[in-house]
């Protein structure tokens, strides 16, 4: 969960409610220089693109949001840096063919991406995302498309037990599961409420920890926007777009987010053998098409934590694109290899 708010100004020219993550961080990795061209993936309340356009009064930036309530309260900041800021409505995923209908296949000097829900969608009970308020099981970025409410009263429990387990990493996933189909058969599952207080009955709060029923909310909303498919996508088309020299600049609050992140940029630098089982054996024979900025993720410090407890999660990780020929797409599946398998009721049926 992340606060894309710039700390001094939201998206719509008023106070933001929240505070970019690792913005400093960031800001550094990206290596911002005058005159420079920078895409920013996740614009929520512009908190990163804020920053990008105040680093020199000659930087262009185009902005993507899926929310069409994040373009709407955009609008005033593009007023603001006038035809410096380009906000468009679409998907980080399909970042290269935004930049390329505008002339900046190849050209850009920086990408960056905040992984995750922005926490204006958290914030608002009518959009479903979050347990802590009451509201429709919705959980849609883009507000089109199959929401929670759909997968929960419509997949199978085989597929919900997936979901929960390795989107959420719920070890109580198939338990879960099968106390969906259960209470579906009486009534549907609806609200934000009726969901918790079901996965609240069947796993344990553990003292000074997450809500019972976090991993399995965000397995949902995971699912609803196929967010890991997004993030493959999103990394093979910066790779497309960025400019030798360009920055790729990633900023995750999963596990499973970061280990994607982490895998594209060692077969990319060239850290990953010959025959790896996480890519293909002829991307491992390209020359690299990217070489590491720094060693292992950056973590937010201890006085940000405290001061921003959504930030607790998150990793950064960068690369710098080098001249060679974009390699091959890393695909969902290829990414994903090293997930588990769904847990196994003893005896080995599922």
């Amino acid at each position: 969960m992340t606060g894309r708010g710039d700390g001094k100004a939201g998206a719509a020219g008023g106070p933001a409610r929240h505070v970019p993550v690792l913005l400093g961080e960031v800001r550094e990795a990206l290596a911002l220089k005058p005159g420079g061209v920078y895409l920013d993936g996740t614009f929520g309340a512009g908190g990163y693109a804020r920053a990008i356009l105040d680093s020199h009064p000659d930087t262009r930036l185009v902005a993507v949001d899926r929310d069409p309530d994040a373009i709407r309260a955009g609008g005033a900041m593009v007023e603001t840096y006038g035809g410096r800021l380009d906000l468009v409505p679409g998907r980080f995923g399909d970042l290269d063919g935004i930049v390329e209908a505008r002339g900046l296949l190849g050209a850009l000097d920086g990408v960056v991406l905040d992984i995750g829900v922005s926490s204006m969608q958290i914030d608002e009970a009518a959009r479903g995302f979050s347990f802590r308020f009451e509201g429709p099981l919705d959980m849609r970025m883009e507000q089109a498309g199959r929401s929670a409410a759909d997968i929960v009263n419509r997949a199978p429990e085989a597929e919900l037990a997936d979901i929960f387990y390795h989107y959420g990493e719920e070890r109580r996933a198939r338990a879960v599961a099968r106390a969906v189909i259960e209470q579906r058969r009486r009534a549907p599952i609806l609200t934000t409420r009726e969901l918790a207080d079901l996965v609240a009955s069947l796993v344990r709060a553990e003292p000074n920890g997450p809500h019972p029923a976090t991993r399995v909310f965000q397995a949902l909303r995971i699912a609803v926007n196929d967010e890991l498919g997004e993030l493959v996508r999103a990394l093979s088309a910066a790779e497309r777009a960025l400019r030798p020299g360009g920055r790729l600049v990633v900023v995750t609050f999963h596990s499973l987010e970061d280990r994607i992140v982490k895998q594209f940029l060692a077969g990319r630098t060239g850290r990953v053998a010959r025959g790896s089982r996480h890519l293909p054996s002829a991307d491992a024979m390209q020359a690299p098409s990217f070489t590491a900025v720094m060693r292992g993720p950056v973590l937010p410090s201890d006085a940000e934590t405290a001061a921003n407890p959504r930030a607790r999660s998150a990793k950064l990780r960068a690369g710098e694109r080098t001249g060679a020929p974009p390699q091959s797409d890393m695909t969902a599946l290829e990414a994903l290899a090293a997930l588990p398998r769904t847990a196994e009721p003893r005896g080995g049926r599922r």
